[in-house]
């Protein structure tokens, strides 16, 4: 397949899993818009590699997307400077660990802006120009904790759970404007940050990272195996294709088998 004349905005791509959704989306031929914090001399080393690398336009904006009116300008500036919107990708999200009766208010308001708002905000703002079209793919990154809970993460879950939701909604709204809409919800993901948080573990308990991994699977998965961006990115790729025009209101677990406990 290609995505050759395609744009898409990916959320959060300045790393882990949406950097292997961008670079997945590139290397079919799709222009992209990435998004997120760091260095900004590592995103536009990152940026321009990539543009390079795929022979596509790639842009960066550093929108905080807890803002609506900024979430707006995104999707506004990936149509202006790009030439529209096709794929909307919504990955961005963060994450705080407390019991729901010590949770801080502004943790529980924060992860919801992130995880849930910008997601709406995001899909309202790409869905008439899709529907204009007649073409449009949506993929929102949930979790596994978009479908089961664990304790101390009441936000996240919440967030997690309200954007398999709203995905729902959306794929019944737009069911026969040419715009599918699904939600891919991962398991355990081997991410630069989850690489680092082992290395801390294993340094703390004297053991090896490998044994740490083992012990961080065995928690929720029967599958002993981590999931790569790659593979998120492979999927997302697989939901703009034709062969999957009629998979739409779906969240799709990539989990190692954690939801099927």
């Amino acid at each position: 397949m290609t995505l050759r004349g395609k744009v898409a905005l990916v959320t959060g791509s300045t790393s882990g899993i949406g950097l292997g959704v961008a670079r997945a989306l590139a290397a079919q031929g799709a222009d992209v818009m990435l998004n997120g914090f760091g260095d900004i001399r590592e995103i536009e080393t990152l940026r321009k590699e990539m543009a390079q690398e795929f022979s596509v336009n790639v842009l960066y904006d550093d929108a905080d997307l807890m803002k609506p009116e900024q979430v707006r300008a995104i999707v506004k500036r990936s149509q202006d400077e790009l030439g529209g919107l096709d794929v909307l990708v919504n990955n961005a999200g963060i994450q705080f660990v407390a019991p729901l009766d010590e949770f801080p208010d502004e943790q529980w308001e924060a992860v919801l802006a992130l995880n849930l708002s910008a997601v709406f905000h995001g899909m309202k703002a790409a869905i008439p120009g899709m529907k204009e079209k007649k073409w449009g793919r949506i993929i929102n990154i949930a979790s596994a904790h978009g479908l089961v809970a664990s304790a101390n993460k009441v936000a996240y879950v919440a967030a997690k759970h309200g954007v398999v939701g709203a995905t729902k909604v959306a794929a019944i709204e737009l069911a026969n404007d040419g715009v599918t809409v699904n939600a891919i919800c991962p398991g355990w993901v081997l991410t630069p940050l989850v690489e680092s948080q082992l290395v801390v573990r294993a340094k703390e308990s004297g053991t090896e990272v490998s044994d740490e991994a083992t012990k961080l699977l065995h928690e929720k998965q029967p599958m002993l195996k981590f999931t790569t961006p790659e593979a998120i990115g492979a999927m997302v790729v697989y939901l703009c294709s034709d062969d999957a025009q009629t998979i739409t209101g779906s969240p799709i677990s990539i989990d190692g088998g954690w939801v099927a406990q």
